[in-house]
Protein backbone atom coordinates (compact mmCIF):
# COMPACT_ATOMS: atom_id res chain seq x y z
CA UNK A 1 0.00 0.00 0.00
CA UNK A 2 1.23 3.49 -0.85
CA UNK A 3 1.02 6.58 1.25
CA UNK A 4 -0.21 9.72 -0.50
CA UNK A 5 0.22 13.21 0.88
CA UNK A 6 -2.58 15.55 -0.13
CA UNK A 7 -2.53 19.30 -0.39
CA UNK A 8 -5.14 21.13 1.67
CA UNK A 9 -7.15 21.67 -1.53
CA UNK A 10 -6.99 17.97 -2.44
CA UNK A 11 -7.97 17.02 1.10
CA UNK A 12 -11.00 19.32 0.84
CA UNK A 13 -12.03 17.75 -2.49
CA UNK A 14 -11.64 14.27 -1.01
CA UNK A 15 -13.75 15.13 2.02
CA UNK A 16 -16.49 16.58 -0.22
CA UNK A 17 -16.61 13.34 -2.21
CA UNK A 18 -16.79 11.27 0.96
CA UNK A 19 -19.60 13.45 2.31
CA UNK A 20 -21.66 13.83 -0.87
CA UNK A 21 -20.73 10.85 -2.98
CA UNK A 22 -21.37 7.13 -2.74
CA UNK A 23 -17.83 6.44 -1.57
CA UNK A 24 -17.07 4.75 1.75
CA UNK A 25 -13.34 5.37 1.90
CA UNK A 26 -10.62 7.64 0.55
CA UNK A 27 -9.30 4.66 -1.41
CA UNK A 28 -12.61 4.34 -3.28
CA UNK A 29 -12.52 8.02 -4.23
CA UNK A 30 -8.95 7.80 -5.49
CA UNK A 31 -9.64 4.57 -7.39
CA UNK A 32 -12.61 6.16 -9.17
CA UNK A 33 -10.57 9.25 -9.97
CA UNK A 34 -7.80 7.11 -11.48
CA UNK A 35 -10.34 5.09 -13.51
CA UNK A 36 -11.85 8.31 -14.86
CA UNK A 37 -8.42 9.64 -15.77
CA UNK A 38 -7.55 6.40 -17.59
CA UNK A 39 -10.81 6.55 -19.56
CA UNK A 40 -10.19 10.15 -20.61
CA UNK A 41 -6.67 9.36 -21.73
CA UNK A 42 -7.81 6.36 -23.79
CA UNK A 43 -10.58 8.37 -25.51
CA UNK A 44 -9.18 10.26 -28.52
CA UNK A 45 -12.09 12.72 -28.38
CA UNK A 46 -11.54 13.94 -24.84
CA UNK A 47 -11.14 17.68 -24.37
CA UNK A 48 -7.79 17.58 -22.65
CA UNK A 49 -4.61 19.38 -23.59
CA UNK A 50 -3.73 19.20 -27.28
CA UNK A 51 -0.34 18.89 -28.89
CA UNK A 52 -1.67 20.35 -32.14
CA UNK A 53 -1.08 23.91 -33.23
CA UNK A 54 -4.14 26.12 -33.74
CA UNK A 55 -3.63 25.89 -37.51
CA UNK A 56 -3.60 22.07 -37.34
CA UNK A 57 -6.75 22.05 -35.22
CA UNK A 58 -8.56 24.34 -37.68
CA UNK A 59 -7.45 22.16 -40.60
CA UNK A 60 -8.84 19.08 -38.80
CA UNK A 61 -12.16 20.81 -38.18
CA UNK A 62 -12.44 21.92 -41.80
CA UNK A 63 -11.65 18.38 -42.98
CA UNK A 64 -14.34 16.94 -40.72
CA UNK A 65 -16.93 19.45 -41.95
CA UNK A 66 -16.42 18.73 -45.66
CA UNK A 67 -18.98 15.98 -45.99
CA UNK A 68 -21.33 16.86 -43.14
CA UNK A 69 -24.94 17.09 -44.29
CA UNK A 70 -28.24 17.83 -42.62
CA UNK A 71 -31.35 16.60 -44.37
CA UNK A 72 -29.44 16.15 -47.62
CA UNK A 73 -28.07 19.71 -47.54
CA UNK A 74 -24.53 20.65 -46.71
CA UNK A 75 -24.26 22.57 -43.47
CA UNK A 76 -22.11 25.14 -45.28
CA UNK A 77 -25.00 25.80 -47.70
CA UNK A 78 -27.47 26.10 -44.83
CA UNK A 79 -25.25 28.68 -43.14
CA UNK A 80 -24.94 30.62 -46.39
CA UNK A 81 -28.71 30.48 -46.84
CA UNK A 82 -29.23 31.78 -43.31
CA UNK A 83 -27.06 34.82 -44.01
CA UNK A 84 -29.51 35.93 -46.71
CA UNK A 85 -32.13 36.78 -44.11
Amino acid sequence: MSTIRLTPHSEELLQKQLTRGPYRSPEEVIERALETLAQKESNPFHLGPSTKSPAEAVADILELRKGVRLGGLKIKDLIHEGHKY
